[in-house]
């Protein structure tokens, strides 16, 4: 596992909590944020349709700290469109915290400590 980070290969939460498990201390900051983009989509028959749909993702980015080393890990949580009706946004808001929960659950079942936050 420490060649894999030390050549500095994608990691995933899961291989920071081997490490965890392995016995290393593994330090965890947790950063949320709502990233808006332009999706390409194919034109329609119609005028009314647009050829990009403005987009938004919520994600979170995990710093990683295992003794000298620091990785970031990025995990987009759910994406929307920007202008949705009001509930779909709160559904979308609503499913992506259900999503943290589950991963924050296995972060702390191989005793990694953070505080958690969630998406508003």
């Amino acid at each position: 596992m420490a060649e894999r980070f030390e050549k500095g290969e994608m990691l995933r939460l899961e291989d920071f909590m081997s490490l965890a498990r392995e016995g290393k201390d593994v330090k965890l900051s947790v950063s949320l944020s709502k990233q808006t983009f332009a999706q390409k989509v194919h034109p329609g028959d119609t005028e009314e349709m647009r050829a990009e749909l403005d987009m938004y993702m919520l994600l979170a980015d995990y710093s990683f700290n295992v003794g000298s080393w620091v990785k970031k890990v990025s995990k987009i949580y759910v994406a929307g469109a920007v202008g949705e009706p009001l509930n779909a946004g709160r559904q979308n808001v609503h499913v992506a915290n259900e999503r943290l929960r589950m991963d924050y659950k296995r972060l702390k079942e191989a005793y990694i400590k953070f505080e958690e936050q969630y998406f508003s």
